[in-house]
C-alpha cells in the first residue's frame, strides 16, 4: 500500500473503534506509519479526509450494487436485488458500513460535494419518481423514501451482524425486510 492508503486503512479502523472526535490526526498517522504532516500533505483537515473516505466507502459500495443491478428494467425487482446487495456488501464490508453509519449520523453528513455521489442520488431520486408517477409506489417524498431504506439497512445490518443466524435465516431475515420495506411503499 501506499502513504495514502495507509493513511485512508488507519483511519477508518480507528474512526470505527474510536469514532470522529475520539481520535486525533496523530494517533491515525501513528497507526499508518507516516508523520502526521504526511497526513495533512493528501487531506487538509481532519473533516476533509472524513469526508473523503466517505466518499470513497459509498461509491464503491454503490458501484456493486449498480453492477447487480445493471440488467433488471422491473423497479420491484431493482429495488430488491439492491437491498440484497447492499446488505451483503456490508456484511463482508463490515468496518466500511459502521463508518457509513457513523458517518449518515453526525453532522459531517452536510458537507458532502461529490459529483459522482450527487449522479448516483439523482438517478435513485428519479427511479423513485417514476415509480410514483407510474404508481408503482405511493406518492411520497423521495427523501422520505430514501430515509426509510436507510434506517431499515442499517437495522437489519445491526440485527444481522448480532444475532446468531445460519445464512438461510439471514436469507429469510433480508427478504423478510424487504417485503415489509415493499409493503409500506405500495
Amino acid at each position: 500500500m501506499d502513504k495514502q492508503q495507509d493513511i485512508i486503512a488507519a483511519a477508518l479502523k480507528l474512526f470505527v473503534e474510536y469514532g470522529f472526535h475520539g481520535t486525533p490526526t496523530s494517533k491515525i498517522a501513528k497507526e499508518a506509519g507516516v508523520a502526521n504532516g504526511t497526513l495533512f500533505h493528501y487531506y487538509k483537515t481532519k473533516e476533509d479526509l472524513i469526508v473523503s473516505l466517505y466518499i470513497d466507502i459509498k461509491l464503491k459500495m454503490a458501484c456493486h450494487a449498480e453492477a447487480i443491478i445493471a440488467t433488471e428494467t422491473d423497479f420491484k425487482t431493482r429495488l430488491e436485488k439492491q437491498f440484497v446487495a447492499v446488505l451483503y456488501w456490508a456484511m463482508q464490508h463490515d468496518d466500511e458500513f459502521r463508518y457509513l453509519q457513523q458517518f449518515y449520523s453526525s453532522p459531517f453528513v452536510t458537507k458532502i460535494q461529490s459529483e459522482a455521489l450527487l449522479e448516483i442520488t439523482a438517478k435513485n431520486c428519479g427511479e423513485f419518481l417514476k415509480a410514483i408517477q407510474s404508481n408503482t409506489i405511493k406518492k411520497m417524498p423521495v427523501d422520505y423514501i430514501m430515509a426509510l431504506l436507510t434506517s431499515h439497512t442499517f437495522g437489519l445490518h445491526q440485527y444481522l451482524r448480532t444475532a446468531a443466524l445460519n445464512e438461510a435465516k439471514k436469507k429469510k431475515m433480508i427478504q423478510y425486510t424487504f417485503d415489509l420495506l415493499w409493503n409500506m411503499l405500495t
